[in-house]
C-alpha cells in the first residue's frame, strides 16, 4: 500500500499542529481519502476516536459523541485529542452541530481536534460555507497520477492513458467490459446521484445525465452549448445546460474549458472544450477498446490530449491554477494553465502529423511565461505526467 503524497505533507503535519482549524479531507470518489486517514492514524501520537455517519442518525449524535470525547479526555487526563467523523455529510444539517461543538470546545479551551471526511465533495461544501466559514482547512486530494498507478498497479503509461486514475479498478482491466460498468456504476452514477442530484436543485436529472455521457465523449473538444443542446433528447435551455456542466465541474467529473482571453468576460462567453478529470471517465462510455485505440494514431492523440487535460485539472484543483484554451482561427493552444497572474501555453503533439504554429502565435500576442510541447519534439508525456507544474511557472 502507498501513501499518496497528501500523507505526509498535509495531514499528518497539520494534526500535529496545535488545534486551529477544523481539517477536512476533500476529493472525488474513489480516490483513496478514508484509507488515507486511516494511515495516518495508525502512525500519529495522538489518542484518537474514529466513527462513521449514519443517514439514520440525526444531528444529536454528533453532540453526543463529542461529548463522550470531552469525558473519555477528562478521565484520561489527556491534554489533547483527535476526533474523527466519516461520511459526516450523511446527517441532516451536521454543520450546525459540529459549529456549536467546535466553538463551545473552543470558548472552554478544550483541545479536541477535528478530522472530517465524507464522500460527497458539494455536500461538505455546502455545509462548510453555509456554518463553518473561518473555521476550517482543506485538504484537496486528487485523481490518482500515472507514477501512483505505476507504483502500486505497475500501469505502463498506455495503460494510464486509456485507463486512467482509479485504483479500485486497476484489477479490471483485463475484462474491458466489467471495468466499463464499474467505473459507471460504483464511480460515475454514485458521483452523479449522491454528490450532485441530493446536494443541489436539479430539476431534470435525465438531462444532467445526458450532460455528462455527452460531455465525456466529446472530451478535448469544443462544442457549444446550443449544439450540445441539439444533440440531447431531453433537452433544456442552454443556461440550464451550462448550470449542470458547472455542477459536474465541482463534482470533479467534467469540466468545460473556456478561451483565454485577455477579458474575463470574453472567457465565460466562448464556447467550451470539454475535458473529462480521468481519462476512465472518458472510455468507460467509449465504443473503442483498449486495443483499437492504441494501436488508431487519430484515436491515440485524442486519447493522449484527454490524459494530459485530466492531469491539468487534477493539479490545477490541487495548486488553485486556472485551465483554459486558446484558439483564433486555424490557430490553437490546447491548454493555457493560469497562476498567479502568469500563463503558460501547452501544445500536446503525439505525432509529427499535429501542426504547432498556434504556440508561435499565442506567445506573440501574450507573452507567456513559457509555451511548450508535450509529447513529440517536446517533453516526453510520460515525464509530463509525473511532473509538478508548479515547475512551469519558474
Amino acid at each position: 500500500m502507498i501513501q499518496r503524497p497528501f500523507y505526509e505533507n498535509l495531514l499528518r503535519a497539520r494534526l500535529a499542529e496545535e488545534r486551529r482549524f477544523i481539517q477536512v479531507v476533500l476529493g472525488p470518489r474513489q480516490v483513496g481519502k478514508t484509507t488515507l486517514v486511516q494511515q495516518v492514524l495508525n502512525t500519529i501520537q495522538i489518542p484518537y476516536s474514529f466513527y462513521t455517519a449514519d443517514a439514520e442518525q440525526e444531528g444529536a449524535w454528533i453532540s453526543e459523541i463529542w461529548q463522550k470525547e470531552r469525558l473519555e479526555m477528562q478521565f484520561s487526563g489527556q491534554t489533547e485529542r483527535l476526533l474523527v467523523i466519516d461520511e459526516v455529510q450523511k446527517i441532516h444539517n451536521w454543520s450546525e452541530f459540529v459549529k456549536k461543538q467546535w466553538d463551545e470546545d473552543t470558548w472552554n479551551k478544550t483541545n479536541i481536534k477535528l478530522l472530517l471526511l465524507g464522500s460527497s465533495r458539494l455536500m461538505i461544501m455546502h455545509g462548510l460555507t453555509e456554518s463553518l466559514a473561518g473555521r476550517f482547512e482543506l485538504i484537496k486530494m486528487t485523481h490518482w497520477t500515472y507514477a501512483e498507478m505505476h507504483e502500486a498497479f505497475n500501469f505502463d503509461l498506455k495503460q494510464y492513458i486509456y485507463f486512467g486514475g482509479y485504483p479500485g479498478a486497476a484489477s479490471l482491466i483485463p475484462d474491458e467490459h466489467r471495468w466499463r460498468k464499474y467505473v459507471r456504476d460504483s464511480i460515475a452514477e454514485p458521483s452523479i446521484t449522491k454528490d450532485v442530484l441530493e446536494t443541489s436543485n436539479v430539476y431534470k436529472p435525465a438531462l444532467l445525465r445526458q450532460v455528462f455521457e455527452l460531455g465525456c465523449a466529446y472530451s478535448t473538444e469544443l462544442l457549444s452549448l446550443t449544439k450540445l443542446q441539439g444533440q440531447l433528447q431531453d433537452a433544456g435551455n442552454v443556461t440550464t445546460i451550462a448550470s449542470y456542466l458547472q455542477l459536474l465541474k465541482e463534482a470533479n467529473l467534467l469540466a468545460g474549458l473556456y478561451k483565454y482571453a485577455n477579458d474575463d468576460s470574453r472567457k465565460r462567453q466562448s464556447v467550451p472544450k470539454f475535458q473529462v478529470y480521468n481519462s476512465a471517465l472518458y472510455n468507460s462510455y467509449s465504443r473503442h477498446s483498449f486495443r483499437q485505440v492504441a494501436t488508431d494514431p487519430k484515436l491515440w492523440g485524442r486519447q493522449v490530449e484527454s490524459a494530459v487535460g485530466a492531469y491539468l485539472l487534477s493539479q490545477a484543483e490541487l495548486y488553485d491554477m486556472n485551465v483554459w484554451y486558446w484558439r483564433q482561427k486555424d490557430e490553437e493552444v490546447d491548454f493555457v494553465l493560469e497562476w498567479d497572474n502568469e500563463i503558460v501555453g501547452i501544445e500536446v503533439k503525439s505525432n509529427h502529423e499535429k501542426m504547432t504554429s498556434g504556440l508561435v502565435t499565442f506567445r506573440n500576442l501574450f507573452h507567456p511565461q513559457l509555451a511548450l510541447i508535450v509529447g513529440y519534439e517536446g517533453i516526453a508525456i510520460e515525464t509530463f505526467l509525473q511532473m509538478d507544474i508548479r515547475k512551469l511557472f519558474e
